[in-house]
């Protein structure tokens, strides 16, 4: 008998526990609700401040192409810079194709368009230390998905900061 009235104690007490976290929860809101709110927030804001660094000739590739082109400050080659958080720098040849694939970036769990952000400066203002600390990929993975299918916009884009002396 005595453990017939633990268990059922045990359940009564369970699911008023139960109960009370809903009722918690529901009156403090949801929290993770908050916090992916909060993350889609900081993606919009960093991608704003990204567009005022970009150039009008980049701004139309990320609208109309979904990345944008930036071209080193030591090489003169054109890097891709796509919009994702690993291996979405793509070296191009002199047509537009492919030709390498780094990955280098900022540390943290930094907003999409902040990473994209530091990846064109460090480009366009110390290419070198950038590609010093990057990590090589593999152009032929994933061929298809990446190759070039629209015509660059603009061959004459220049550095939003000059190169440091």
């Amino acid at each position: 008998m005595d453990d017939l009235l633990f268990g059922l104690a045990f359940n009564a007490l369970t699911l008023f526990c139960g109960l009370f976290v809903v009722l918690l929860s529901g009156l403090l809101g949801n929290p993770q609700g908050q916090v992916f709110a909060q993350r889609g927030k900081a993606e919009q804001r960093a991608y704003t401040l990204l567009k005022r660094w970009l150039s009008p000739e980049q701004i139309a590739q990320l609208e109309s192409h979904g990345h944008f082109e930036v071209r080193g400050s030591h090489s003169g080659k054109w890097y891709r810079i796509r919009p994702e958080r690993n291996m979405n720098i793509d070296e191009l040849d002199g047509e537009g194709s492919r030709v390498a694939v780094w990955c280098f970036g900022p540390t943290g769990n930094l907003p999409v368009g902040d990473n994209m952000l530091a990846q064109k400066i460090a480009l366009e203002t110390d290419e070198q230390a950038a590609l010093a600390v990057a990590n090589p990929g593999w152009p032929e993975r994933r061929r298809d998905r990446y190759l070039q299918t629209n015509a660059r916009v603009s061959s004459d884009v220049t550095p939003a900061i000059a190169p440091q002396p």
